[in-house]
């Protein structure tokens, strides 16, 4: 892969991660205007749909293989699933923490069990060893993590020198 494309595939993984504040605080306050999460999520969802299928029309994607479809494991459907979960928690933490305190957190959720899949190769993935710097990269970003969360908390019990 050349440097450039490399470039580009990082590019859009920042990109990638940089809508899920958006999309966390925007679904947050459909929630307030639904008057519960779950609608929210439902509502998210339904615009997915709407926002993938033309899209999919558009590329003419052909049609998946019904024997694949009807062969697959259950835990290839599970991916769903976690959508609705993710969805759902953030519209329910990102009013109570913050987009910046629920991201974080859910960063360092994505990191440490990212750290495991890689490591036995779980899902299909290729094994990635955890390595005493991938696991000193996972503490530091967690360690960011407890920053972002706890640096914006007020001091309390503090009295300003006269």
């Amino acid at each position: 892969m050349s440097t450039l494309h490399w470039a580009g595939v990082l590019l859009l993984a920042v990109i990638a991660g940089a809508v899920v504040p958006f999309q966390s605080a925007i679904n947050a306050n459909l929630t307030r205007g639904l008057g519960h999460p779950l609608w929210a999520t439902l509502a998210s969802l339904l615009v997915s749909i709407v926002v993938l299928l033309p899209v999919m029309l558009a590329l003419r994607l052909p049609l998946p293989s019904m024997g694949f479809i009807s062969k697959a494991p259950l835990w290839m459907w599970a991916g769903g699933a976690f959508g609705v979960c993710f969805v759902a928690l953030a519209l329910m933490l990102v009013p109570k923490l913050g987009a910046s305190g629920f991201i974080a957190l859910a960063l360092a959720g994505q990191v440490v069990a990212s750290l495991v899949l890689d490591h036995f190769g779980l899902f299909g993935l290729v094994e990635r060893h955890m390595t005493l710097p991938r696991v000193l990269g996972a503490v530091l970003l967690v360690a960011g993590v407890a920053l972002i969360q706890f640096g914006a908390l007020p001091a309390k019990g503090l009295v300003a020198a006269d």
